[in-house]
């Protein structure tokens, strides 16, 4: 990749895109790696991450990876994209429960039978597969009863998330407007959830105040 463009990361994102990789090597332990951009290349195979024990995000989009694996040793990862590979059967045990975003796109085993339910089972923390929304599971309903949350923290939410958004990069840019587009809509959700609370609280405040006073 060309300097310019890896001038825009921060020191916590590594960008390797496009550099004919075929293989990633035992490296030394990279603690302060949060994101790693890989798409593009000739990866057969998900080996070796354990260097990067703190990694949020992963980009794997567009190699030739047949199977999900070897990614239990990121704890913290958030968000995975594996999209447009070669892998025709999910093992879902594989994937870390971190996971809150993952992208599978154009691999075959999005075609298995139950294939979006097995992944939302083994997931607790999912809120997106393959840019939809998540509804009904375990992270939604924890956000769900954070009805009070202030704008600021879903924008910290989400910078903690994916902090590299706001950079330019050449992961598919659809991926991620689309999250924009889902986070957006839940702090929304959230903020309106907390002003019909709020209006709610006055209006029995007022009736209250009504009896005590009399007519």
């Amino acid at each position: 990749c060309s300097s310019s463009s890896t001038a825009l990361l921060p020191a916590s994102a590594i960008r390797l895109d496009r550099e004919n990789i075929s293989s990633v090597g035992r490296l030394r332990r990279l603690a302060e790696i949060h994101s790693l951009y890989l798409q593009q290349n000739q990866i057969e195979k998900i080996q070796n991450l354990d260097s990067f024990p703190n990694l949020r995000f992963l980009c794997l989009a567009g190699n030739r990876i047949q199977r999900v694996e070897n990614l239990q040793a990121l704890p913290h990862l958030s968000a995975l994209d594996l999209s447009h590979n070669q892998i025709r059967v999910l093992d879902a045990e594989e994937l870390p429960r971190s996971l809150q975003i993952l992208d599978l796109t154009g691999n075959g085993c999005t075609r298995q039978e139950g294939y979006r339910d097995l992944v939302v089972a083994a997931l607790p923390r999912l809120l997106q597969l393959d840019s939809q929304p998540i509804h009904g599971n375990a992270a939604e309903e924890e956000q769900a009863g954070g009805g009070s949350s202030s704008s600021e923290e879903e924008d910290e939410d989400e910078e903690e998330l994916l902090p590299e958004l706001r950079i330019p990069f050449t992961v598919d840019r659809d991926f991620f407007a689309d999250l924009h587009r889902e986070l957006a809509g839940r702090a929304r959700r959230r903020r309106r959830k907390a002003l019909e609370e709020h209006r709610e609280r006055l209006e029995e405040l007022r009736e209250r105040r009504a009896l005590l006073l009399g007519p």
